[in-house]
């Protein structure tokens, strides 16, 4: 079809408005990549990099040769992976049984369950319950408190009411269906799309926790991958006091790479993982927006 004027000019804004979105989100990660193997003289100038000008990885055999990183490697897969399928597990059917409409009070479930997202009881109630539960400094107290976002229960139940037409289940319980067969058999397959979103965003969220295992985990060897991290530039820093001349600088130097060293080693898993779900995810999100 031969486009207008008007349509080839609108089609060129458009390419250069998100080529310039593009660049603005990829630059900082792509920032981030270089200065963790730059001379931090050069990074601390401040000017923009585009490649790396003097190659420096201290950082990085600092990082790796820490002990404690691979432990922590360890456990946070282990609390993303347990934690995004008790997530999947409560969230999925819940959603599920919401959307119906033949659902007694589901009204006012889903209302105490929005109640929450702007209300809570605080931290020390939260605090004291993982405590009476038994299990503070357990794998449970990083996965039971954060089991269902709200948000992502909305966007799945949304997804089900557009997405599962009321026919198809009339249709499925003349066959002779009951409402567990339909949502196991139909339901659930249909669904593949919701639920690899429900994935990026659980695990995305198991992966960055930080501050429920600084409250609720005791034991080093259990800590995640953010606090490691966290505690080693902490580590770092606090060997500055005490040394001068050239100890010093090259300890400053150290310290600051090993910020941007932190955030490429603790993002880098994701944004592997993310080309791989993001088909699911763009399609995922517009379904379920279309209600809320």
């Amino acid at each position: 079809m031969r486009q207008s004027k008007g349509d080839m000019i609108f089609n060129i804004v458009n390419i250069i408005v998100m080529a310039l979105l593009c660049l603005v989100i990829i630059y900082p990660l792509y920032y981030v990549l270089l200065a963790s193997f730059t001379d931090p003289d050069i990074v601390s100038t401040g000017k923009p990099l585009f490649w790396i000008e003097k190659l420096y990885v201290k950082g990085y055999e600092t990082t790796l040769a820490y002990t404690p990183l691979w432990t922590s490697y360890k456990n946070t897969i282990i609390y993303t992976v347990v934690g995004t399928i008790v997530s999947l597990i409560a969230t999925v059917p819940a959603a599920y049984a919401l959307s119906r409409k033949d659902m007694a009070g589901r009204r006012g479930i889903m209302f105490a369950f929005t109640f929450t997202m702007f209300f809570g009881g605080g931290i020390i109630p939260l605090y004291l319950t993982i405590r009476s539960l038994g299990i503070y400094n357990t794998i449970w107290a990083m996965v039971l408190p954060v089991g269902v976002s709200v948000y992502n229960l909305i966007v799945c139940r949304s997804f089900f009411e557009s997405g599962l037409p009321e026919e198809l289940l009339e249709a499925a319980k003349i066959d002779g269906c009951d409402d567990f067969g339909f949502f196991f058999k139909i339901a659930i397959p249909l669904s593949t799309t919701i639920i690899a979103v429900m994935c990026l965003f659980y695990a995305t969220a198991m992966w960055n926790q930080f501050f429920n295992a600084i409250m609720y985990l005791q034991d080093d060897n259990k800590m995640p991958l953010q606090v490691v991290l966290r505690n080693l530039v902490l580590m770092n820093q606090s060997s500055l006091m005490g040394t001068s001349g050239d100890a010093m600088i090259a300890r400053q130097k150290l310290a600051q790479q090993l910020k941007y060293c932190v955030v490429a080693l603790s993002a880098a898993p994701l944004l592997m993982a993310y080309p791989f779900l993001q088909k699911y995810f763009t399609k995922g999100v517009t379904l379920g927006a279309v209600k809320g």
